[in-house]
């Protein structure tokens, strides 16, 4: 038979790996009578873990959240899970980098010494964005809970559309050291992208939302098409086609996500960019003539391109 000790904790990982336990089941699983068990959910209620019990013939015991954090038992997985991530959080760029670094010395400090080095070994780096700013723990929870419930958040952000609006939370997501909230604004029927370090929010609405398809498909994609430079979260601003006296196969590896079309007289290229300019530039990189430019932006983009271009040389 395990100790008491041993056993108490076998108990506390049950009744934390499930809502709810038969007591027969947990008699059965930890090999004690009935009583053994009822005498060890006294003592969790001992150590402050709130542990109550379901009437009813079979009976069973539920875990259940507390007003403050009593002692908690992980195996070896769930250790370093929590290890990597309270790693990562303290350079995720919310203002809890020093408090997850505190965390996870905490945790470190009572890992088996197997998994402590391999935790070590771990190291994350964040490659900030500039200028980038921390975000407030309370913030970010307080998106988080109007996404959760799908209601409208109301806020004031930057100070710049009014003193407030209300948009439509739909995920948030983290890139270059800023949080962003992907939201739809019903005013301006528009999407848009919101750095959370912006966000004041206000009390909240209680008015719930009809959930919308996401451009792109989810949060996720949705940012990423925007900082490509995407207006909708699907597509470039700025597309347009050029020909190329070179064959397609040396053209394919540095077209990215354009478009490779071969022709008899070359290649046709089609790419995207978040400016007119920024597109002839991209097309002027491959150093050949260019030929049936289109659209006729493009044409003035290049245009525009030559003359900054002279200057420079001057």
């Amino acid at each position: 038979m395990s100790s008491p000790t041993d056993r108490l904790l076998g108990l506390l990982s049950l009744l934390q790996a499930r809502r709810e336990w038969p007591a027969a089941v947990l008699s059965a699983r930890l090999g004690v009578s009935a009583r053994t068990v009822r005498r060890d959910v006294d003592r969790l209620r001992a150590m402050g873990y709130r542990v109550t019990a379901a009437k009813g013939p079979s009976g069973g015991y539920r875990l259940e959240a507390g007003s403050e954090l009593p002692p908690m038992r992980f195996d070896d997985a769930q250790a370093v899970a929590i290890a990597v991530a309270l790693r990562t959080a303290s350079v995720s760029g919310a203002a809890i980098a020093e408090d997850a670094l505190r965390a996870l010395a905490t945790v470190r400090q009572v890992l088996p010494a197997p998994l402590r080095h391999r935790v070590d070994a771990l190291e994350v780096a964040a490659l900030d964005a500039p200028g980038a700013a921390p975000v407030d723990p309370e913030v970010l929870l307080a998106v988080a809970a109007a996404d959760r419930a799908g209601e409208r958040l109301r806020l004031v952000y930057d100070d710049r559309d009014g003193p407030s609006w209300i948009v439509e939370p739909y995920g948030l997501v983290v890139a270059g050291g800023r949080w962003y909230l992907v939201a739809f604004d019903p005013a301006r029927e528009r999407w848009r992208l919101l750095r959370v370090d912006r966000i004041a929010p206000l009390p909240p609405t209680g008015v719930r939302f009809t959930r919308r398809e996401v451009p792109g498909g989810d949060a996720r994609a949705f940012a990423l098409a925007r900082f490509r430079g995407a207006t909708d979260g699907t597509d470039w601003p700025c597309t347009g086609s050029v020909v190329l006296p070179l064959p397609a196969a040396r053209i394919r590896p540095f077209a990215g996500e354009g478009r490779v079309e071969k022709l008899p007289s070359g290649t046709r290229l089609t790419l995207g960019a978040w400016s007119w300019m920024a597109l002839a530039a991209a097309f002027a990189r491959f150093d050949v003539d260019l030929a049936e430019v289109e659209p006729v932006e493009l044409r003035r983009a290049f245009d525009a391109l030559a003359t900054r271009a002279a200057h420079a040389a001057r």
